[in-house]
């Protein structure tokens, strides 16, 4: 990927001698960083070299009359100014100058600071346009002008607001094991960014699996990513997830699927591995008879502060752990507990976010 404002927006921090470098120096640290549990070849899974981002948040900069995209210097030396970013997907790319132009030519810039854009793979785009001011029924009106003109929808949020035209979600089409998957992606909720890695990350846990007549349970949900296309692999899933919103977005992901074979509760991982344990009775648990469960697998998929004890712990109780980690730190961390009952079999480095320090990783485990 070239782009003219590298060593000054703060958005791709890795990236001398290109993509192939960044990656390689990932890789490298991650070797070292996770040798204590696994000695084996680390899978490598890469992000196309530019255009992977289907979500990206800019902010807006207002110079007397224009205005601009911008994002924060590198080196935080205030804003950088950016007329272009090979990161987005392409759908986003060719609408950022348009919608810009847009909004100068129907005056709605007052106040406008941000920019989010949320994209799928065919094109369909939510923007959320972000404001220090009460918006009203003019700005409605043109704002719906110009969803209308560049064929997307356009959310206005300020203070206590938030104005929906058209829809306030895109539906995503992932193509797993040459399966299509369907996905309704909520605006200001979380979504994998890069979807062509999410594709392959799904696959690499999928493969992970074993062969079993057995149900899987799964801790950190979300909307059902992971959730879905797993449910073809067990009789039953039980699935948690501490989000109302999540939540609600992975039982209408289910029905967009057909699927029927799990059970989605929203609870958090300390209060479900508790009610487990019949330490405490949950009312979001009545409709759920546990016994009739034959749980063998756990999978995971934390946020970046990782597990707590009690869920590592408890994880620990089954045959086979599949951890899918955005922070590496916290799975080492996560890992000497895990590793007292379990052996590393298997890891996975998903390229995520190119041009920067993260990665996702992906590690099986199997009990001794």
């Amino acid at each position: 990927m070239e782009c003219k404002h590298f060593g000054e927006c703060g958005a791709c921090k890795v990236y001398e001698n290109g993509y192939e470098a960044q990656l390689n120096q990932k890789l490298k640290i991650n070797y070292d960083r996770f040798k204590n549990f696994y000695n084996g070849d680390i899978k490598v899974f890469k992000s196309p070299i530019q255009n992977y981002r289907s979500r990206a948040e800019f902010k807006v900069w207002h110079v007397e009359d224009d205005i601009f995209y911008a994002m924060n210097h590198i080196e935080h030396k205030g804003v950088v100014l950016i007329d272009e970013c090979p990161q987005v997907n392409i759908h986003i790319e060719i609408l950022m100058p348009k919608l810009l132009k847009k909004i100068q030519e129907k005056n709605i810039g007052f106040k406008l600071f941000g920019a989010d854009f949320l994209s799928s793979q065919s094109g369909e785009i939510v923007v959320s346009l972000l404001y220090h001011r009460k918006l009203d029924d003019e700005w409605q009106s043109l704002v719906k002008e110009i969803a209308d003109e560049l064929g997307i929808y356009i959310i206005g949020r300020s203070r206590k607001q938030k104005l929906i035209v058209g829809q306030d979600y895109i539906t995503e089409s992932l193509n797993i094991n040459n399966e299509t998957y369907k996905f309704n992606y909520i605006e200001n909720s979380f979504t994998q960014p890069n979807a062509k890695v999410n594709e392959q990350m799904i696959e690499w846990a999928i493969s992970s699996l074993e062969d079993t007549d057995k149900d899987l349970l799964e801790l950190y949900c979300g909307a059902g990513n992971f959730t879905i296309p797993f449910a073809k692999k067990f009789n039953k899933v039980l699935a948690t997830e501490i989000s109302k919103s999540s939540i609600n977005a992975a039982k209408s992901n289910m029905k967009l699927n057909d699927i029927e074979n799990i059970e989605f509760v929203r609870m958090s991982v300390e209060e479900f591995v508790g009610a487990l344990d019949g330490v405490r009775e949950f009312r979001r648990m009545q409709h759920i008879d546990i016994n009739t469960y034959d749980i063998d697998t756990i999978f995971v998929d934390p946020p970046r502060s990782g597990m707590d004890l009690a869920s590592c712990n408890f994880s620990t109780r089954m045959d086979n752990i599949i951890y899918i980690s955005c922070n590496p730190e916290t799975l080492v961390r996560d890992l000497e507990i895990l590793s007292k009952t379990h052996k590393v079999v298997d890891m996975a480095l998903f390229d995520q976010f190119p041009y920067t320090n993260h990665v996702e990783m992906g590690v099986k485990l199997k009990r001794y």
